[in-house]
Formats: C-alpha cells, structure tokens, sequence
C-alpha cells in the first residue's frame, strides 16, 4: 500500500489533521462527507494510516451547498486512478479500460523498409518508457493527423527557408533528423500547454461565449501573469461608488422618457433587439439592479456580458495574439466589454513609461469628462486584451453606465460597426477619435492612448503599425 499525499485543507488555528477528531471539524459544527474513495482490500478510513489520502476528488460540506474545489484536474485524477487500478465512472476510468495505454503525442517518425513506425509518448508514462509503433496499432486518428499537419507545415517552412520547392517538401524523409523530431515534440507540449490555458480560461468566464485557443504559427504559449476577469478591477486610491436608485418602470420600452437614459436627459440607446441606435461619443445608461424591470428588459444588454464564441488565436504577421468570431455578429450588436485593473491618472503615467520601453500598452483612458482614471488590461483583463488594432476596425467604443453613474468611471464596450462574418478577426482602433458632429459634447473623446499621456502627443512613444488595410495610417500612435 504506497504512502499518499495528504489532501490541503485549511485547518482552525492551532488544528491539524492529526488532532481534528475523526468525522467533524472543530469550530464549525458540521460534520465532513466522507470522500468516496474504494480502500484496498481489508482497509477502510478507520484503518488507512493519517497522511495516507492522496487528492483525490474530496467534497468537504461545511454548509448546505458549500463545496471546496478539487486541487487536482480531471487528467491528473485519471492517473491516479491507473497507478492505482482504482475504478471511477465519474472520471471515465472503468474496467475496460483501466489497463489501456492512451497516446499523450507523437515524439518522433521514422519509415523501414515499407512499415511506417511513430515514437510514442504514453500517457501516464515519463519520456524514457516511449516506444516505437507500427501505424496499424495506432487507434488514434486525430493525433495522427496533428502530427502529419505539424510535421508537413515544418517541413514546408524549411524548404521556403532554403529556396526550396513546395513539391520537395512533400516528399517525407525516411528518418526525421533530430532537429526535426524535436521541433515535434515541442509543438506537442505547446498545444499541451493551450489546452490547459484554455480550459481555465472557460472556467473563469461568466459569459455564455466558449472561448477557444490555437497556434498555428509559431512555439508561443500562454502569456506569461495574465489574470482573466470578468469586470473591473479597482486599484489603490480609486473610489468606485454603488448606484442608489433605479428606475420604477415594468416596461422600460414603452416611454423613452421615463426610463434611466431619461433621467440623464438622454433617449434609449437600443433597439427592440438589442443593438445601440445611438451615434459614437454619446453615453448609455442601462437599467441597474435597483430598477424595478427584470433582466429581459431591452435596456440591459452590456450587462449580460458576451454572448459570442471566440478564438484567441496567433497572428502570421507579427501582430502577436489576435482575436477572431466563430459566429457571425450584426451590425450595432454588443460584441464585448474591455475590462482591467482601474488606476489613477498618475500611476498610468508611471507604468506607460515601463510599457514604452517593453514596446506595448493596454492602458484605456477614461476620459469621458476629464483624464481621471485609466483601465490597465495588461495582467488583468478579459478576451478584449487580445484584440488587435485596425486603422479600419468593426468595433465601436461606447461609454456605459449600469450600477456606478460617476462620469468619470465608465465602462467601455464595444460594438459591431457592421455585420461580422464568421472567422474574421475582431479589431478597435486604439487612437480612436470621435468626430465632433456626433458627440453631445466636447468633453466625450474616447482615445485609448499611452500610459495616460493623451494630453502629451509629443511623449508618445512611434508604434508601427501592421493592420494592412489601405488607409493604414502607418502608425498607431
């Protein structure tokens, strides 16, 4: 029977496991539900020695419907199981095939004779257990696949690389070189790591869009302390006060005046289905969670959050990370909310000049009446840190107002400047500027600038731009 790592659980002050009564936690009453967990022959958690559960899939109840988060994944449960020959219907490991070896990827290729052999990776097993396997026993298609889709895209970049043929690159050596076979693996372990990021990605969200990740470019991988929110992140010295009434209308569309928009002095920004009627550089002010209107109510559309499916993907020209739609989104209709940490004026400033010098900035000032405070995207935000910049973009800027009314603290969304086709990539332009005919004021400028240097053109740090459109104005700033 091997030693277990004992499951992390906080404890009272002064308690551990050793001197936690059996079946109770001091101090707060309730009694645990016992993990569901088979013991080997002859042993039961009376008799299992402390210290000896390892992590498996542990429910502690402390109230109704209070549950503690497995510290484990759905993959490393699974081999648990296997090294253990434990059986679990809830994790798909059951007597069939609790003995099978599964194909984690394929390191390596090589052709003798008229058998083609792959080198595999087993699941569960570290490097040094991988063998070579005739195709024929191979019950993997998809993997398969990927690798003749990776190794073909190497092979072909190499011979562009060298002045070589498309049709030379066909051809498949007999052997893969090391270099080769490497580059292989590395790609694997890379789609690896994007599986995994996207996973906690939709395990984040609150949105009903799925969100998807692929890299069909180069070795990248997830970015590097990027946290995925959902809404604002209030930084040190910014104040974000609460709505303190609501409107009391049941049906917010039959009196345009009535409504929230109307108690600013301002009409309905949506139509019967949703999509803003109201021109770039005016402000929306949906219905709050003090109005007496439910949530199908027409004025609440920012709020429900993106209801879209998205691909996170990599760029072929250099702009990084981009964003794409996998459905086709409407003219005027909400695509997405840029969310991030809310910091001073002053403290943009301070960090603008570290991105300038890294080349990069996610800072939007929020300068809907004055240059007060600014959304730094760039280790908080959500899937809009990786839209691109176009001097030609299908998204549109818009100051919101739902539970906070101060001017000075909008949220900015983004809506469709035309109907979006499937697959195409999304885009804003960063130095958007609203033209004065449109705006109630002149106040609204919507400008997502540099470290809140809006005011101070000549500190602007010269960014290239690569959007590639005809009116492409070379530069982002």
């Amino acid at each position: 029977f091997p030693r277990w790592v004992s499951p992390r659980i906080r404890f009272p002050v002064g308690q551990s496991p050793d001197t936690v009564p059996r079946g109770s936690v001091p101090g707060y009453g309730s009694p645990w539900v016992s993990p569901r967990i088979r013991y080997p022959v002859g042993q039961s958690p009376d008799t299992v020695p402390r210290g000896s559960v390892r992590r498996y899939a542990l429910t502690c109840v402390c109230a109704p419907g209070c549950r503690v988060r497995c510290l484990s994944s759905q993959s490393e449960l699974q081999e648990v199981c296997r090294e253990e020959q434990l059986c679990c219907a809830d994790l798909g490991v059951t007597r069939k095939n609790l003995s099978d070896f599964e194909v984690e990827y394929l390191c390596d290729y090589k052709k003798v004779q008229d058998q083609e052999l792959y080198l595999v990776k087993w699941k569960y097993y570290p490097h040094s257990e991988s063998t070579w396997e005739p195709r024929h026993h191979l019950k993997c298609s998809s993997v398969l696949k990927r690798f003749h889709l990776d190794l073909e895209q190497e092979l072909l970049r190499r011979a562009k690389a060298s002045g070589g043929r498309k049709r030379a690159a066909a051809r498949w050596p007999r052997r893969l070189d090391q270099s080769l076979s490497h580059y292989l693996v590395l790609k694997a372990k890379q789609r690896q790591r994007l599986r995994q990021w996207e996973e906690q990605l939709n395990a984040k969200r609150s949105h009903r869009g799925l969100i998807l990740v692929e890299n069909e470019v180069d070795l990248e991988g997830p970015p590097r302390d990027f946290v995925y929110i959902n809404e604002y992140r209030v930084g040190e010295g910014v104040a974000a006060g609460q709505i303190s009434a609501g409107c009391k209308c049941r049906d917010c569309s039959a009196d345009e005046g009535g409504c929230c928009p109307g108690a600013f002095l301002h009409k309905r920004a949506y139509n019967d289905e949703g999509q803003v009627k109201v021109k770039p550089g005016f402000p929306i002010y949906e219905c709050n969670s003090r109005c007496r209107c439910g949530p199908s109510c027409p004025n609440r559309v920012v709020q429900k959050g993106i209801q879209y499916k998205f691909c996170i993907f990599r760029t072929p020209n250099g702009r990084g990370w981009g964003v794409r739609t996998l459905e086709k989104i409407r003219k005027n209709s909400f695509v997405m909310e840029y969310v991030g940490e809310i910091i001073t004026s002053e403290e943009a400033e301070r960090r603008g000049h570290i991105y300038d010098r890294q080349g990069a900035t996610y800072l939007f000032d929020l300068d809907y009446v004055e240059d007060v405070y600014t959304v730094d995207a760039a280790h908080y935000g959500n899937i809009s840190h990786f839209v691109n910049h176009s001097c030609e973009p299908n998204l549109q800027v818009y100051n919101v107002f739902i539970e906070n009314r101060d001017e000075h603290l909008p949220r900015i969304a983004l809506f469709a400047t035309r109907t979006i086709r499937t697959g195409e990539e999304l885009t804003f332009d960063y130095n958007m500027q609203v033209d004065p005919v449109d705006v109630e004021s002149s106040k609204m400028d919507s400008n997502f600038g540099l470290a809140g240097l809006t005011g101070s053109p000549k500190k602007r740090v010269r960014v290239e731009c690569k959007c590639g459109v005809s009116s492409c104005r070379q530069y982002l700033f």
